[in-house]
Formats: C-alpha cells, structure tokens, sequence
C-alpha cells in the first residue's frame, strides 16, 4: 500500500509542475550545442557566462526562453542567434532554466 501512495505522490507532482525539464540531452536534441557548450566558448557564448549575466535579473528564464524561440543579436557580439521556432513554450522555458543553473 506504501508503494501505491508513493507512486501516487510522485505522479501528482509531475503534473503540477509540467513535463519539461531540460536536461543536456533536451537541449543536444534541439542543436543547440552547434552554438553554445557549458563552458567552452563556441560561435555563442557559454551556458556559464549567460547563467553568470542573468544571475539577479528577475524573470531571467522567461527572457531567455523568448530569446531562444525569437533570436536575437547584439547581446553578446555581431554574431546573431537564430530562431528557434519549433522550440515550445514549455521545452524553451526549462532550457532556459537549465542554462541559469548551470555553475
């Protein structure tokens, strides 16, 4: 019976805070480490150095989120970020959030 209220607390809290959680795997399947890496600076910049500029910026992850599905330029250099548009609200949002965590 144990097992069954576990399972049932467990599943309830998937549900209320979603399914995204992005993960290195998440955000490999989206490419988006063709640009970027945790650390190791490539065409954009690191997951560290944007985890490091939005460290206080309250609604950080939300920016980021319409950063990654609309593009942008200017931030970090010439180079432009493109679109992401096949991105959902939900995976951007918790890539967003993972970028932020990462130290």
């Amino acid at each position: 019976m144990t097992k069954y209220v576990a399972l049932l607390i467990a599943g309830s809290m998937l549900t209320a805070f979603g399914n995204a959680v992005a993960s290195p795997e998440m955000v490999r399947s989206y490419n988006c480490t063709a640009c970027h890496a945790e650390d190791k600076k490539k065409y954009g910049p690191t997951y560290q150095q944007v985890a490091l500029k939005y460290a206080d910026e309250a609604g950080a992850a939300e920016k980021l989120a319409k950063k990654i599905q609309t593009g942008g330029a200017g931030v970090w250099g010439n180079t432009p970020m493109p679109a992401q548009p096949r991105v959902s609200d939900e995976d951007a949002l918790a890539i967003a959030r993972y970028i932020l965590s990462v130290k």
